[in-house]
């Protein structure tokens, strides 16, 4: 197969929702419906040990949640579809955040009892400002929920986005019997009872078809045929160009529990959803489709295999093929690379790859070269940009709990800070390390993590901070940069690429230092 036609076979897509909208488990079904598994493991049921596929850290089993974000490949009718599956809790937004500027397009999964909630309006406004295609798919229709047409108003008004139904629910909770599919003119029927089995489609181009009363009762078919008129009023006509450009969100409805219009969403997403896109670089635009290689970095794992000890930095390949034992630029550090295993992904398992196309995700063996952001080229200078560190708002001081292990705690602060679970500051006057996060619960799997996978035991102690800014001037030698050091001495530390940063501890401190320094500038993000 020719370079064109396995860029035009892949799909690269991002899973986002708040926690527990059955995003983990619609990525099982995905991959069921893909022939990646043989069975799913329920992500909640104890029974079945088994844990779901996608949550491969001890944390994420226990806690049934995900906290990093996995990677999954499968084929799908001769289409290459690559799955990111990321935490949907708000403490591990930031993981979240950067994995979006490595997809093409996204689903939004919206739980039908509790609607949109707080965390999907944040991610889908990082969709938004990107211009990233989404899909929305409306879960758990098999339990008591909201009505149809009010979750849909509720997606227009809460997320500003604006949706067409392209397959609509035949009841609801109790009574539901199952969807007709818009977009394919079938219906497809629910039967409770069997978790696994899938029923066969039903074709039905005319509603009015005496066959659907046959099928859903007379008063269900009546008011299917009531809502699809009100559907088709209503809501916009789906097409593709709108879609593609982030004005238009075609909706489905199902129970991906119940394997219940899964398979209705994956037909369409590989006949709608994007190819691989075009990147801006800080330099220029770079197609999927040119010669020569380029990927960025955009997630740092450490200890994927913990008899290991290893490090794997995600690339997402934006142009060009990646081919296993070539040299390639680390642009930043301005010197080749060869990687002999580049891997594919299938969550924790791994195979070694000889060629990579634009769309896909590697995972590359780092020695602690790559950062997050890193660019790899062959040989052309490109800095891809939106790949940031955010302000955290959580700080604390990080102790060692065993000191005959403080280069095991060294080691291990140091990798995990490299995985951008959470950010590292060095204070100036006593070199004392503060953990910054967006989120308290990273503070529990950075413990964890240090004490399981590098034998090394912390303590944390509070520390009193409102933000912290990145600190930019133009005239380092003047006495108004020079009285700020020295007046704010104790509020300044380094991040681990020794840039400065001033930890304010309240946002009236903020704001009167910046008035009082007019010249620097204080930075919320580290990209600037």
């Amino acid at each position: 197969m020719n370079f064109k036609a396995e860029i035009n076979r892949r799909r690269t897509f991002g899973i986002i929702s708040h926690p527990d909208a059955g995003k983990t488990t619609l990525t099982e079904k995905l991959l069921l419906f893909g022939g990646a598994i043989q069975e799913a493991g329920a992500v909640k049921s104890n029974k079945i040990k088994k844990g779901a596929t996608s949550d491969f850290m001890e944390i994420e089993r226990q806690r049934g949640i995900s906290v990093a974000t996995s990677v999954l490949a499968f084929e799908y009718k001769d289409i290459k579809i690559n799955i990111l599956d990321t935490p949907g809790h708000k403490d591990f937004a930031e993981d979240t955040f950067r994995t979006l500027t490595a997809v093409d397009s996204a689903i939004v999964v919206i739980d039908v009892a509790k609607g949109v909630e707080e965390q999907t309006e944040k991610l889908v406004e990082v969709c938004r400002m990107r211009n990233i295609p989404m899909i929305v798919f409306i879960n758990k229709l098999d339990r008591e929920g909201k009505d149809a047409f009010d979750l849909l108003d509720e997606v227009e008004q809460k997320l500003g986005l604006r949706v067409t139904p392209l397959s609509f629910p035949i009841g609801m909770g109790y009574d539901f019997k199952g969807i007709y599919n818009i977009w394919e003119h079938n219906v497809n029927l629910f039967t409770g009872n069997s978790k696994q089995h899938i029923n066969d489609t039903i074709e039905i181009s005319d509603l009015t078809s005496s066959k659907l009363d046959e099928l859903v009762g007379e008063n269900g078919a009546q008011t299917l045929r009531e809502e699809i008129e009100l559907v088709k009023g209503i809501y916009p006509e789906f097409k593709k160009d709108e879609y593609l450009d982030g004005h238009l969100q075609p909706v489905f409805f199902g129970s991906a529990l119940n394997n219940f219009g899964v398979r209705e969403l994956l037909d369409c997403f590989i006949e709608i959803a994007p190819k691989p896109r075009p990147k801006q670089s800080e330099e220029r635009l770079v197609h999927p489709d040119e010669d020569k290689f380029t990927g960025f970095v955009f997630k740092i794992h450490a200890n994927m295999d913990p008899n290991h000890r290893n490090r794997l930095a995600f690339v997402k390949i934006v142009s060009g093929e990646f081919k296993r034992n070539t040299p390639y630029l680390h642009v930043r550090h301005n010197k080749n690379l060869k990687f002999s295993s580049p891997n594919a992904f299938f969550a924790e398992k791994k195979e070694i790859v000889d060629v990579s196309f634009p769309g896909d995700i590697v995972g590359l063996q780092d020695s602690g070269n790559f950062k997050i952001g890193d660019t790899l080229t062959e040989g052309e200078i490109i800095n891809y940009k939106g790949v940031p560190s955010f302000s955290p708002e959580h700080f604390r001081y990080i102790n060692n709990a065993d000191p005959l292990k403080s280069k095991q705690l060294n080691k291990g602060i140091d990798q995990l800070m490299d995985e951008g679970v959470a950010q590292l500051f060095t204070l100036d006057y006593n070199g004392r390390k503060v953990i910054g996060t967006v989120g308290a619960l990273q503070y529990e799997v950075i413990q964890y993590r240090l004490e399981h996978e590098y034998g090394a035991k912390c303590t944390y102690e509070n520390l009193n901070v409102h933000k912290a800014c990145w600190v930019e001037t133009k005239d380092e030698k003047s006495e108004e940069y020079k009285d700020f050091l020295r007046v704010k001495q104790r509020f300044l530390a380094r991040d681990k690429q020794n840039q400065l940063v001033f930890l304010a501890d309240s946002m009236f401190s903020l704001q009167m230092t910046q008035q009082k320094y007019p010249s620097i500038i204080f930075h919320m993000s580290s990209e600037f």
